[in-house]
């Protein structure tokens, strides 16, 4: 696993986390990098991804105004701070490295990398 995320865990709708994803073997900072979560019984979601080209970034409307992405070099890892948590927002938390990030969302799929997700769960 060359992709690990972490931050997840249980808590009450309002609240905040933040979900870590970290990459060991490769320089993380020389990606793009994606997160996505998947619900039970739906389609996994795009949620927001950030370029190593230009610093673009992307929200879905589901979660604008409430996550914010941003690089941690110093941890070689990129977080996802999630404000104002919904139980709508229950899910599987899972970063990737696309081919590109564009301020549309990605293009191109999922290059090398993926990591196995962290559950986020928010109870009402």
């Amino acid at each position: 696993v060359d992709l690990v995320e972490s931050g997840g865990g249980l808590v009450q709708a309002g609240e905040s986390l933040r979900l870590s994803c970290t990459a060991s073997g490769f320089t993380l900072s020389y990606y793009d990098i994606v997160w996505f979560r998947q619900a039970p019984g739906k389609e996994r979601e795009e949620l927001s991804c950030i370029s190593y080209r230009d610093g673009s970034i992307y929200y879905a409307d589901s979660v604008k105004g409430r996550f914010f992405i941003s690089r941690d070099n110093a941890k070689n890892s990129v977080d996802l701070a999630m404000y104002n948590l919904k139980p709508g927002d229950t899910a599987v938390y899972s970063c990737a490295t696309p081919q590109q990030c564009t301020n549309r969302g990605i293009l191109g799929g999922i290059r090398d990398h993926w990591g196995q997700g962290t559950q986020v769960t928010v109870s009402s």
